[in-house]
């Protein structure tokens, strides 16, 4: 892909940015999120703006959301509320000039992997995405299938526990235990997920409970992706996914349900993802090639 392109992951707290050029992604930096549409349209044509004679032809964009692909319109609900149900990219396609795609981040990330990374090798697979809730995304026969509703690889909806409809996305997510970490612990400091991790392999019993119970809930995710979709690789991406134990525990965890359940002869494979911070964008990136490709 020899176009170059200025590329935006849109997140919650930030927005990421960078250019491809020369078939490479070179990232620039990132910025604070800001507080409204009009102001965030005119800090993405601000950083544009910043970089003359890069002979820019089109932008690509990785954002939270259900992105309709066709309309261009970004439905359900994300932590940047004001992005929703409007026709976004012809919005930004008039505003900047140059054409836009706009596609889902978690996607963004399993077809960083399709395009270059662990899933490039297989046709089928499962992508778990492990952030302040969980993401994922399927892909079949090579291409990403985002389901009648877009809402294909919504893994995060599973229901964990039938009695208190905890779902994975909250009892997966190293944000949400290190949350419930500081309310149990109430010693008055804000304690982060790594730190969680830290305390329970230094023996702190409620930190050791709420790890188990974590990879627990990722495992009974991952049992039931492995038995609904049977992919050849399930991939497991998000920050926590460069944790060294991570794929053995749960490789462990996912055999010891199949094996209780009647699967054990399954030969599933599960692989971390190859791309971290930057898979949104190189994502992004892919998809734009996907929509304009001659």
């Amino acid at each position: 892909m020899k176009e170059n392109l200025f590329v935006f992951d849109l997140g919650g707290s930030s927005i990421k940015y960078g250019i491809w050029e020369a078939e490479k992604l070179h990232p620039l930096g990132a910025v604070a999120t800001p507080e409204s549409w009009n102001k965030m349209k005119q800090l993405l044509a601000d950083k544009l703006s910043e970089y003359p004679g890069k002979n820019i032809k089109g932008v690509a964009i990785s954002c939270p959301g259900s992105v309709d692909l066709e309309e261009g319109i970004v439905y359900g609900t994300s932590a940047i509320p004001y992005i929703h149900r409007f026709p976004v990219r012809r919005e930004l396609e008039d505003f900047f000039g140059l054409p836009v795609s706009l596609q889902n981040d978690a996607n963004c990330a399993a077809l960083a992997e399709v395009w270059m990374g662990n899933a490039k090798s297989v046709k089928n697979a499962c992508f778990v995405i492990i952030g302040s809730g969980i993401g994922g995304a399927v892909i079949a026969d090579g291409k990403l299938q985002s389901g009648a509703h877009l809402f294909g690889g919504e893994f995060g909806y599973q229901i964990i526990n039938d009695q208190t409809l905890l779902t994975l996305s909250e009892a997966g997510s190293p944000v949400t235990m290190a949350n419930n970490f500081t309310k149990w612990i109430a010693d008055g400091h804000r304690y982060e997920g790594k730190e969680v991790f830290e305390l329970a392999e230094a023996g702190n019993s409620l930190a050791e409970k709420m790890v188990n119970d974590l990879y627990d809930s990722l495992s009974i995710g991952i049992y039931n992706l492995q038995l609904c979709f049977d992919p050849e690789r399930i991939l497991i991406g998000g920050g926590m996914s460069g944790r060294p134990d991570l794929i053995e525990q749960l490789q462990q965890r996912v055999g010891r349900l199949l094996t209780k359940k009647g699967a054990g002869d399954l030969d599933f494979d599960l692989k971390p993802c190859r791309y971290f911070s930057d898979s949104n964008m190189l994502g992004a990136i892919y998809q734009f090639h996907l929509e304009n490709r001659q």
